[in-house]
């Protein structure tokens, strides 16, 4: 762990991108994707035409589309084409709106909005909501199995559906979700919480950066475990960074109420550590990501850009 007074190295620092031009970069991934994933999606003039209709209205309505920009930012900076690993971000796009839909379900969170707009089982009735979800993570592993922009090499189509299933299941998203819901209400401590957050979130987070690694099969050892250090690190900080906005955000600017983790007696990092440690604790995972990303030199600025994109976010 780096000394909480020490400060991470910023954009200018670094001697990379500027401002401006990451946002231009962002906002070019953003169109991307947004593009690929409604084209991968079935058209909701297609029956079941509600199934349909509720798996466009969660994909395409909006978000940062963090875990695809991870994706394309790592491609960068493994000098692959966004073409190359275009399927790989589309596919954990699915799985996570797929999981926002689920944890929005009364059974879950019980939220009533979702970036402004009502969540799917408000929109549309839980059932589908339920099924919308289903088939939403069936299309990210059949994306994976048979997507033409992916690299054609057995091996590395079988290594991407390995990391994204993993990210997903017990040990990930989904065993994250049950000891947060199994958590709700009693005192945990920092090991506890911070092991539900790197499931939780993180374990998808790090999967996105994983995946465009995995579409470089002859990458070296020494950058792949760069890769992993800064992904891990930076899954963690982005899910502190929510907690951190769950307290002080905006409404207006993250589209849902804030408090609701209070009001549900979630035990998030703030609770459990104060607002002052989880910014130092956030501000040192920074830090840890940054000087991963040493191996890869300059070709790296990429994935700086993205890591002071999530911890310096307003929404």
């Amino acid at each position: 762990m780096t000394r909480a007074a020490e400060q991470p190295p910023t954009m200018t620092q670094t001697g990379g991108s500027s401002d401006t031009s990451f946002a231009t970069q962002l906002s070019h991934w953003q169109s991307r994707v947004e593009a690929a994933l409604a084209m991968r999606l079935p058209e909701a003039s297609t029956v079941p035409h509600e199934l349909h209709k509720a798996m466009r209205y969660s994909v395409l309505g909006g978000g940062k589309r963090v875990r695809p920009a991870l994706v394309f930012a790592t491609g960068q900076a493994l000098g692959l084409a966004e073409s190359t690993v275009e399927g790989a971000a589309c596919a954990i796009e699915f799985i996570h709106a797929y999981s926002l839909i689920h944890d929005d379900l009364p059974a879950m969170d019980d939220d009533d909005l979702r970036r402004g707009r009502p969540t799917c089982h408000k929109a549309f009735d839980e059932a589908t909501a339920i099924l919308a979800g289903d088939a939403l993570q069936v299309l990210a592993f059949q994306v994976l199995a048979n997507d033409l922009t992916l690299p054609r090499d057995p091996a590395v189509r079988l290594k991407l559906i390995e990391i994204l299933a993993s990210a997903s299941g017990t040990a990930g998203m989904a065993g994250g979700q049950a000891l947060d819901l199994a958590a709700e209400g009693r005192r945990i401590g920092l090991a506890e919480i911070e092991e539900i957050h790197a499931r939780k979130t993180g374990a998808l987070i790090h999967a996105a950066v994983m995946m465009a690694a995995a579409c470089r099969p002859d990458l070296p050892m020494e950058h792949s475990a760069a890769l992993d250090r800064y992904a891990t690190a930076v899954g963690l900080a982005f899910q502190i960074q929510d907690d951190l906005l769950d307290i002080e955000g905006d409404p207006k600017l993250l589209g849902k109420a804030v408090g609701a983790d209070e009001a549900a007696a979630k035990p998030t990092y703030p609770v459990v550590a104060g607002v002052v440690a989880a910014r130092t604790r956030m501000q040192e995972l920074h830090t840890t990501a940054l000087n991963a990303l040493a191996p890869l030199g300059p070709q790296g600025q990429s994935l700086v850009d993205v890591s002071n994109w999530l911890v310096l976010r307003k929404y």
